[in-house]
């Protein structure tokens, strides 16, 4: 997809009423310093849309970034960051639970896993509470550059595994300095959007 225009247009906090857009909506979600930050300014073209920080946790609001005027991206907040109490990570899981059951546009929720390591628990949780919710996550397996290509089918098995996923997952390895991986997950954003077909429709035509 070409972008052609991308902003943030609202900002909700724990005691935010959310919005109700009536574009679809594609939700990302991931560990603290799991690289969510990176990978949205990546997907964009944008250097700093998305705020990054050498500081963990600083995504504490969900944040709706309207793109194109025709999908929504909705970042939400990292989680499992050790520095945050107890009381706040309830709230943000309160949070976050209530846009996954009541957002009717909610087509999709990427959920982000640092391809180097063994998903831990908090990311087990997140999958399995975006599962319990109706959804089948697709999974981004990021910094890939950290590794070399020859470990990546075996790194991205090992999450699979791991989250105990159904065999036909979606599993899409990425890296933010050379954005490798980035035509993949818009393919995949096109598709669950219904994008592709409109697409197929024009050249027909």
């Amino acid at each position: 997809m070409v972008i052609r225009s991308a902003e943030l247009e609202t900002v909700c906090g724990i005691t935010s009423t959310l919005p109700r857009n009536e574009l679809p909506e594609i939700a990302f979600a991931g560990k603290s310093n799991v690289g969510k930050s990176s990978l949205l300014n990546g997907l964009l073209n944008r250097k700093s849309l998305a705020r990054t920080s050498a500081t963990p946790g600083k995504t504490q609001t969900i944040n709706y970034y309207r793109i194109n005027d025709r999908l929504y991206f909705v970042d939400l907040p990292g989680y499992g960051y050790a520095k945050v109490s107890q009381a706040l990570r309830e709230k943000w899981g309160k949070m976050i639970e209530k846009y996954l059951k009541k957002s009717p546009s909610l087509k999709a929720v990427f959920l982000l896993i640092d391809i180097r390591h063994e998903p831990g628990a908090n990311d087990r949780q997140m999958y399995d509470w975006i599962v319990a919710n109706g959804f089948r996550p697709v999974i981004i397996a990021t910094k890939s550059d950290k590794i070399s290509k020859g470990q990546i089918k075996k790194q991205t098995s090992m999450i699979l595994k791991t989250l105990n996923c159904p065999s036909d997952t979606v599993i899409l390895p990425f890296s933010a300095p050379n954005r490798t991986g980035g035509a993949e997950i818009w393919a995949e954003i096109e598709k669950i959007c219904g994008f592709d077909k409109e697409e197929k429709t024009e050249d027909i035509t």
